[in-house]
């Protein structure tokens, strides 16, 4: 008996560490998921290539291929529908996921954050933005958010999160890459829950 898999789509603006990872976790037995489709706004992204490597299907949608946020919401949704997918995932996705979207698909988009939301989240925070500030609150933990996306940046409910200690030495950029190998610890672990029905 074929056991169904959960179709996931993957939205990406740039390196695609986090879809690599979760592509990667993918390909184990019993994963329950598969990547079946990624979406970059930058056509030159690491992530296009990758999926284009690993004959992943995939697009470069942005205000470049489509003149209005209305029509680029509309083709999304249609591709996302037309190929069955169950979930999308924003991982470094730099833009806000149309109306349309979110209302068809509302409860099943989630996005990976770097800091344990909803400390350090909303409209300009990503990146090393979101590590120097931790560093400046003089947080002693941090770590990625797992959770659902809605209108606002960083505003929906998170499912999961995982500390990481900020030490005493740390700078902006060790912080991010202790972080960066949570999320990519958390995000393949939230995805194959939800593959699971939990």
């Amino acid at each position: 008996m074929v056991v169904a898999q959960l179709g996931v789509a993957v939205l990406v603006s740039h390196g695609g560490s986090n879809f690599r990872a979760l592509h990667e976790a993918s390909l184990v037995p019993g994963a329950g998921f598969a990547v079946s489709f990624a979406v970059s706004n930058n056509s030159g992204s690491q992530a296009l290539a990758y999926a284009r490597e690993r004959g992943i299907p995939s697009r470069h949608l942005s205000s470049r291929t489509h003149g209005s946020v209305d029509e680029l919401d509309a083709v999304l949704l249609g591709e996302l529908t037309d190929r069955g997918v169950g979930l999308v995932v924003t991982a470094g996705y730099m833009k806000k996921v149309g109306p349309r979207t979110l209302a068809a698909y509302e409860g099943r988009i989630i996005n990976v954050h770097p800091s344990l939301l909803p400390r350090h989240g909303g409209q300009g925070m990503y990146g090393m933005a979101v590590h120097e500030a931790v560093l400046a609150s003089g947080d002693q933990v941090t770590g990625p958010s797992v959770h659902h996306v809605t209108a606002e940046y960083d505003t929906g409910p998170v499912i999961a999160r995982q500390e990481v200690p900020v030490l005493p030495d740390d700078t902006a950029e060790s912080l991010a890459a202790r972080v960066l190998a949570a999320e990519h610890r958390l995000l393949p672990e939230v995805v194959a829950r939800i593959a699971r029905g939990d």
